[in-house]
């Protein structure tokens, strides 16, 4: 087991499915002590055992994000008693993705969206940084999206989000490096865990692109470990791009 993260503790919200759970269990495997959060605590338990099973340390927090500041400050709450007293890294990866267009989205929709994907990692945000900086520092790592600056014309509602996530990461860098809580985020390109004999309609969008196919969450929680380590101790308020190359290079011809 590699020990880049070995003493720390880490909340991941959204931790019992795709990416989420990626980052749980690389962040274990790291050395943290991580509390996995999510909405199912039958997920969220068999996330946590796997992890115990390879030799990590894990524990599940069990919480309803719903863009309330209740909600956030009662995970917080939790995380840091679960995790021994303190949040090294927070890691908010939450998220809901409605692919309704503009027309068909509507405000009851449209008030839950940005209550889960941007109001509950704002509180969750306002109530770990400050109590990191107190202690001397920490990560946040924010989970954005390549469809926040590549247009496509289906999910423009989740898409904003993700604009506002990546907008907050460079506030919160501003706001919070300088007491020294480091603040960035992740752009994921098509992320999908693959069905062995199956082809996914989403993996046309990584057409044109260096990497000519969809990532895994894996892939992601990669660079998960590196903002949330030393190695990145210079590194404030970036997004960065794990995306193929969808946002910043066009293969001709592909």
């Amino acid at each position: 087991m590699s020990t880049r993260l070995e003493g720390k503790t880490a909340l991941v919200t959204g931790a019992t499915s795709n990416i989420g759970r990626a980052v749980a269990d690389a962040f274990a495997a790291e050395g943290a002590h991580v509390a996995v959060s999510g909405r199912s605590a039958g997920r969220g338990e068999e996330v946590v055992g796997a992890i115990r099973a390879r030799g990590g340390r894990a524990d599940f927090v069990r919480a309803a994000l719903d863009g309330s500041a209740a909600a956030s400050q009662a995970l917080a709450r939790e995380a840091t008693g679960v995790l021994g007293g303190r949040i090294d890294i927070l890691v908010n990866s939450a998220g809901i993705y409605p692919g309704d267009s503009t027309v068909a989205t509507d405000e009851k929709t449209f008030d839950e969206v940005y209550a889960i994907n941007v109001k509950a990692p704002f509180f969750l945000t306002a109530a770990v940084a400050p109590v990191m900086a107190q202690a001397g520092g920490g990560v946040i790592i924010n989970l954005g999206s390549w469809i926040a600056r590549l247009g496509v014309p289906a999910g423009a509602l989740y898409s904003s989000t993700k604009g506002a996530v990546e907008t907050l990461t460079r506030a919160w860098a501003a706001e919070f490096g300088p007491q020294g809580v480091r603040v960035n985020a992740i752009s994921p390109g098509v992320v999908q865990t693959p069905v062995p004999g199956e082809t996914d309609a989403v993996e046309a969008m990584m057409k044109g692109t260096p990497a000519g196919r969809m990532g895994t969450p894996e892939e992601i929680a990669n660079a998960a470990v590196y903002l949330a380590g030393d190695e990145s101790a210079f590194v404030h308020g970036v997004v960065l791009d794990v995306d193929g190359g969808r946002t910043t290079v066009a293969v001709m011809g592909g």
